[in-house]
């Protein structure tokens, strides 16, 4: 049997895959600690769960609208409106099974074969296999971490061509935790409109901020800025709702009805009783998120501070979502117990089977440099964590 030379040249989702082969140790009686999760650790809030037991008692479980109910879209503009300064109405908006889908829709829906999408790298995993499922092309912009790894108009002139089609924003980002300023989206915007791209603003760690730089939204800086603009969002992260799987995206009107269109022949509608927790999300009290944010917070100062004590690493303070880049470059090349550290994979490796601390190599990010961790995890593990990590490189 011959099968789908599209689907063989997908590769897999190293995060989850990493994520679960941790928790299968867990389950085995191993004592692992782990880092690479890339969901609250906080339970869905009480007033949110009861939302949805409620629909579940009245009824609310039949199909609805391919793209959403209307009580959810509302609830999505008045968001939009009071949190983004941002205006849409009902055909502008999709909510789909996670904002993963919401992206999967906009690729089909924009690219046709052959079409170029400028990534950042370090890039979030599934941003270049959904180009490629879509027929596109993943074109990789290199970025510094002495930038804090954000895209500048001097990178992007070196990746854009003729069949560049859009550019993909993620801020706050995963896996920098970078937040881009209002001058620095700016020149991003007149970037794209000299180039005619689209731009897909993934916006889905938006209330998971700690710096000093609030969140803007690309799609306000101006009207064509607004016109060109897919805005991605969810409820995932900000009220730890990631296996609720809900997301949403705003565009103009003609986009959204392919989306839709799309979307009604591959899943549907999204699930209907997390369709109307999800209105309890993003209307109901956000308190319990507030506490999230505080949590997570104390806990990335903490563990900046410990992993730029350890000799031969270093990383750059994030200033939104729970991820911190930590960098090898002086541990690579180097051996622990005659084994010689190539890559941030062996390094990822080489912790997991010596300390038992799982952690996402950089090279799931094309950034092989550096291994990504998560503080999405309780300070006690937090603290552990990083002693079996200085353990670990005190041996190279």
């Amino acid at each position: 049997m011959i099968f789908s030379k599209k689907a063989k040249q997908i590769s897999p989702s190293l995060t989850l895959d990493i994520t679960a082969k941790a928790k299968k140790m867990r389950a085995d009686g191993i004592d692992v600690i782990g880092f690479g999760a890339g969901e609250p650790d906080f339970n869905t809030p009480k007033n949110i769960q009861d939302a949805a037991i409620k629909a579940i008692q009245e009824g609310k479980t039949k199909y609805t609208a391919s793209s959403g109910i209307i009580e959810l879209k509302h609830a999505i503009i008045q968001k939009l409106k009071s949190d983004n300064n941002l205006t849409y109405i009902p055909s502008q908006i999709i909510v789909s099974t996670g904002a993963k889908q919401c992206l999967a829709n906009v690729f089909q829906t924009i690219l046709n074969p052959g079409d170029e999408v400028l990534i950042g790298v370090p890039y979030w995993v599934s941003y270049p296999e959904l180009v490629k499922l879509a027929d596109g092309e993943p074109v990789y912009v290199q970025t510094e971490e002495i930038h804090k790894f954000k895209l500048t108009i001097e990178n992007l002139n070196r990746a854009i061509t003729s069949k560049s089609k859009a550019i993909v924003l993620n801020s706050p980002n995963n896996p920098t935790g970078t937040v881009y300023s209002r001058e620095e989206l700016i020149e991003i915007a007149d970037f794209a409109k000299t180039n005619n791209l689209f731009i897909i603003s993934d916006e889905i760690y938006e209330k998971l901020l700690y710096g000093t730089n609030p969140h803007i939204s690309i799609a306000t800086l101006s009207e064509d800025a607004y016109n060109r603009t897919i805005v991605i969002n969810g409820v995932s992260k900000a009220y730890a709702m990631t296996g609720w799987r809900i997301g949403y995206a705003a565009a103009s009107a003609e986009i959204i009805a392919l989306m839709s269109n799309l979307q009604s022949h591959t899943t549907s509608n999204p699930n209907s009783i997390a369709q109307y927790a999800s209105v309890e999300a993003i209307n109901g009290k956000q308190d319990d998120m507030h506490v999230m944010v505080e949590q997570f917070k104390l806990r990335r100062d903490y563990m900046v501070e410990r992993i730029n004590s350890i000799g031969n690493l270093s990383c750059i303070e994030p200033e939104g979502a729970f991820y911190v880049m930590v960098n090898l470059c002086k541990v690579l090349n180097k051996s622990i117990d005659g084994k010689i550290i190539k890559d941030s994979l062996q390094f990822s490796e080489l912790l997991l089977q010596k300390e038992k601390v799982a952690v996402i190599p950089g090279i799931a990010f094309g950034a092989d440099n550096f291994i990504r961790l998560s503080y999405a995890t309780s300070m006690e593990n937090i603290k552990n964590g990083i002693d079996r990590i200085a353990k670990f490189v005190e041996n190279i």
